[in-house]
């Protein structure tokens, strides 16, 4: 008999009282790890829990309703679980930090059928469980700065506590009275909230982005930040813009539809019938989509995860293989899905899957994400919003499709050239049309601009995907400014810190990958407790 999840109700109004009574907690730990930060949340139903010490799992248990006393819990209602994930990840990365390792859990597992699974004792000081009744979310990030430092900046941990405590309440957005104490603009890179967006997509091909720029400059349009993403054939972009001559968004709905006119005439020009394209303008708005996840929509919108294929499972699975892995596996008797994910480790990339399973509708409720040498392991438990597993074996082909794709979208092949030079009208396109006569490609971009400064990178390839020819480069750069363009080599995806992991053995090896069982769950995640410890805070 196949047993089916069934989230149960509660009523929002009393959750909302609850997170009001209780507001969230957060706790930073820098004296657990030698080498990294641990940044660790707990969040509990209002309803109830029961608690044993470290005497040992016969202890004593005691049930009693959560006092407003000062401990690392905070209350997370079932309906809003979903997204928590993505939103405390996205909140880390947008600081700039580097997420090495992290251990999630939630759902009332830990009290299952009457019988008692213990959970890791890294949890808090005092361990506990509950019943299915009630509901929980806990979650450990190892973090450190690009440098692979810890975060010992005070100022810096005290906004980290009130951004993600904020961000469950606010549903994601980071308040601007919480980035006063910085003195840094907490954002993704080359973001802007005060102009006019553009998103596009549509067929990749080369010129593409020269032209649109080029248009955008015809219409008098001065392009105050940009991100580009391609992959397999296919281009996402979305360009920030002013009005050129009075300065500000551009508000007025006519010009608004010339510019759309335009910008639909540059994509359609080389796409064929029924191909998937698009071209949306919206007016500025402090609510916006954070870009890198908005990226990742309008490419899946695009269909381009539909050629993406994995490792066939030749190289015999896990061993040594650098491609991707993905199985998706079914957990009938607690109603899970199971997902693994095996792929070279990179920055960002817990973010990026994590934006597939989110926008896809998938709910995570355990995780646990590591790496040996340079290549990462991602493990979760799923369902779909609806309390259902994977059913179909179309469902699981297409998740394992779509997690690829977000995996691939950001590693980028080619050379990375990297600008720092006077911001003008027409910037972008005037580099854009040099890399277009020189014969360079675009695979990837972001630009920005900071008072009289444009900054950001390109990645670059011949016509054919190639890797770029030096001389050509060097020609490039002398026609823009030598001194304002400089070349790196792309590390092709992989880098030294990763937002998945960067826990790695000394020797480099890639151990072979234990298959998953329910059972072994918790015993896998108790053997990462020894490096764990919450701290009253």
């Amino acid at each position: 008999m196949e047993i089916t999840y069934q989230p149960y109700y509660t009523d929002p109004e009393f959750q909302s009282l609850i997170e009001r009574i209780h507001p969230p907690r957060v706790c930073i730990d820098n004296d657990a790890c030698q080498d990294c930060t641990l940044v660790k949340m707990i969040s509990v139903s209002s309803m109830g829990l029961f608690l044993f010490d470290d005497s040992g799992p016969k202890a004593k248990l005691e049930r009693f309703r959560i006092p407003s006393i000062d401990m690392a819990f905070s209350q997370v209602d079932s309906a809003n679980k979903h997204g928590i994930l993505l939103e405390m990840v996205q909140v880390l990365t947008d600081l700039d930090l580097v997420i090495s390792k992290s251990y999630i859990s939630s759902d009332g597992g830990w009290l299952m059928d009457g019988q008692c699974v213990y959970p890791p004792s890294y949890i808090y000081n005092m361990t506990f469980f509950y019943t299915n009744s009630y509901d929980a979310w806990v979650a450990v990030f190892h973090v450190t700065d690009q440098l692979g430092n810890k975060v010992t900046d005070e100022t810096l941990i005290v906004y980290i506590q009130q951004a993600l405590s904020d961000s469950r309440r606010r549903g994601g957005g980071i308040p601007k009275e919480l980035q006063a104490c910085l003195k840094q603009e907490v954002k993704p890179c080359h973001v802007s909230t005060e102009y006019t967006a553009i998103e596009m997509t549509g067929r990749d091909r080369p010129g593409l982005i020269s032209e649109i720029s080029a248009a955008l400059y015809e219409l008098r349009c001065h392009v105050t930040a940009a991100v580009v993403w391609t992959h397999n054939a296919r281009v996402a972009c979305i360009i920030h813009i002013e009005d050129g001559l009075k300065g500000g968004p551009i508000m007025v709905p006519k010009r608004l539809a010339q510019v759309h006119e335009k910008l639909e005439s540059v994509v359609d020009a080389h796409h064929g019938s029924g191909e998937c394209r698009s071209v949306r303008l919206t007016a500025p708005a402090a609510g916006r989509t954070h870009t890198e996840r908005r990226l990742h929509q309008l490419m899946y919108a695009n269909r381009d995860y539909e050629q993406c294929q994995g490792c066939d499972g030749s190289c015999r699975q896990w061993n040594g293989c650098t491609k991707t892995h993905v199985t998706i596996e079914a957990c009938r008797e607690k109603g899970y899905s199971v997902v693994n994910l095996r792929c070279r480790d990179r920055t960002k990339l817990l973010f990026d899957t994590v934006c597939a399973l989110t926008d896809m509708h998938y709910v995570v409720f355990h995780a646990a994400i590591s790496s040996k040498g340079t290549m990462a392991d991602q493990e979760y438990f799923i369902r779909r919003q609806d309390g259902c597993s994977l059913n179909t074996q179309n469902e699981r082909q297409e998740l394992a499709q779509c997690l690829i794709a977000a995996i691939e979208r950001r590693v980028s092949d080619g050379l990375r050239l990297e600008l720092c030079t006077q911001n003008k009208m027409g910037l972008l396109s005037d580099l854009t049309r040099v890399f277009r006569e020189n014969g360079l490609s675009i695979t990837r971009a972001e630009i920005g601009t900071h008072g009289e400064k444009a900054t950001g990178s390109f990645y670059v390839t011949d016509a054919s995907g190639d890797e770029a020819n030096l001389r050509t480069v060097e020609l490039v750069r002398q026609e823009i400014g030598g001194s304002d363009l400089m070349v790196y080599k792309s590390p092709s995806g992989t880098s030294r810190a990763s937002s998945s992991s960067i826990s790695r053995t000394s020797s480099g090896e890639v151990e072979e990958r234990v298959k998953f069982s329910l059972g072994n769950l918790w015993s896998q995640l108790e053997r990462f407790s020894e490096n764990l410890g919450f701290t009253k805070s």
